[in-house]
Order: structure tokens, then sequence, then C-alpha cells
């Protein structure tokens, strides 16, 4: 009886440590370093493993698109040892790519620049979906900044806010 007792503690244990850990690779983190108010809902579709081929669905929510968008500027930490694939990035709205004109992928400035053909609305949920991304040989935590420029606007980027991607 003692045997089928421990057994079930166990395997309670398990299965209720299982959720957060699915949570996890979704995007939900508990300690970042970034304010909650700057954090941007980010997921791996596959599974965000080291040495692997993975796709970033970076996501800005509408509450945070309060201007019209001529250019993205994704800088993510130096330290980041992944490679993007400049042809296989895309800018969602309402699930439809947009067309852009450009995406520069500075490799020694770790910035990544995306200009759509024409400036993304205000007050729609946008996606960046870098696909045939190659994650670092390294495990951790980094974290990508978005920032942006308006049309029309004075040549300097505003900051939106950040994307805590874990790295198994």
């Amino acid at each position: 009886m003692r045997r089928l007792i421990s057994a079930l503690a166990v395997t309670g244990c398990l299965m209720t440590s299982f959720p957060s850990i699915v949570l996890a690779n979704q995007g939900f983190t508990l300690w970042s370093g970034v304010k909650r108010e700057n954090q941007l809902p980010a997921h791996m579709q596959f599974g965000g493993n080291r040495y692997s081929t993975d796709r970033y669905v970076l996501t800005i929510p509408a509450k945070k698109m309060k201007l019209a968008v001529a250019q993205f500027a994704i800088t993510y930490p130096e330290y980041y040892d992944g490679t993007f694939d400049e042809n296989k990035i895309e800018v969602r709205v309402k699930g439809k790519s947009l067309p852009l004109s450009e995406v520069k992928w500075n490799k020694a400035g770790n910035i990544i620049e995306i200009f759509p053909e024409e400036p993304v609305p205000a007050g729609n949920t946008v996606e960046l979906v870098f696909s045939n991304v190659q994650n670092p040989p390294f495990g951790g935590m980094y974290y990508f900044n978005c920032q942006i420029l308006s049309p029309g606007d004075l040549p300097l980027l505003r900051y939106l806010g950040s994307w805590v991607l874990s790295i198994d």
C-alpha cells in the first residue's frame, strides 16, 4: 500500500509540473528582468532546442501598435550565436503576410531591420515571423528588443518592448 501511495504522489507531482513546462515554451516568463508592461509575447514553433532549426513568431499586440510603422528594428544580444534567413522573414497582420521592400541583417551590429513596402497601420496585432532560424549551440535566455520608426517621424527608433526567448 505504501508503494502505491508513493507512486501516486510522484505521478501527481510530475503531472502538475508538466503544464508549467508547456507554458514556458509558449512565451510565459516568470522572471526575466524586463518589466511586465514591456514584455511582448513570443513563441518558438519547433520547441526552441539548441542547434536546431526553428521558427520564431514574435508578436506585437494591437495595444502596443499606437502608431503606423515604416520600419521594425529587432536587436538581440551579442552572445546570441544563432543565424537568420533574411529571405524567410515575414510581417503578418490578421494572418496575411505583407509585402516587404527590404530586410537587412547586420550581423556585426546584432540588428535585423525590416522595411514593409507600405507602412503597417496602427491598432493591429502584428506578427514578425522568422522562419528557418538556426538556434544557437548553447541554451539560455535571449532578449530580443523591438524598436519602430513611424512614417514622417524623426529618424529615431522608438522602443516598443522585448521578447524573452529561452533556448533549451
